[in-house]
């Protein structure tokens, strides 16, 4: 039997205050509201990728899980991304920089939540996309 296709993609993540969030990934991040479930919202990331942001009562900006994900976002242009992010006051972790180990050119911000985004290019010709 052959494997089944994967069609699409979505991450669902959890945040203490979904207001703040949906601010964060709709106003700032600019991302599509695909659909408003309530107490959970599913952003666009790319043409079949998503994002679902999840209100959890009881979570906290400190919770345990929020420093074990990195939310990626890949790009050909970190830095405008990042002086786009610099206008709005997001919280930058890291500068963009190039990192030689993985052959990539990235930043690092985090959500009002607290997850880590980086914001990427791959350098290796051999990743899908890039130039």
């Amino acid at each position: 039997m052959a494997v089944p296709p994967i069609q699409q993609q979505v991450t669902f993540l959890y945040t203490y205050d979904l207001e703040i969030s949906a601010k964060f990934y709709g106003d700032i991040l600019k991302l599509s509201l695909v659909l408003d479930q309530g107490t959970c919202r599913i952003y666009r990331v790319a043409r079949d990728s998503f994002l679902g942001i999840c209100q959890r009562d009881g979570m906290t900006r400190d919770s345990a899980a929020i420093n074990r994900v990195i939310i990626t976002l890949v790009t050909q242009d970190v830095d405008r991304w990042y002086a786009y992010l610099q206008e709005r006051n997001v919280q930058i972790e890291r500068p963009p920089q190039h990192n030689p180990k993985f052959n990539i050119y990235h930043c690092f911000l985090r959500d009002p939540n607290g997850y880590l985004i980086e914001i990427q290019r791959f350098l290796d010709p051999a990743w899908p996309g890039s130039e």
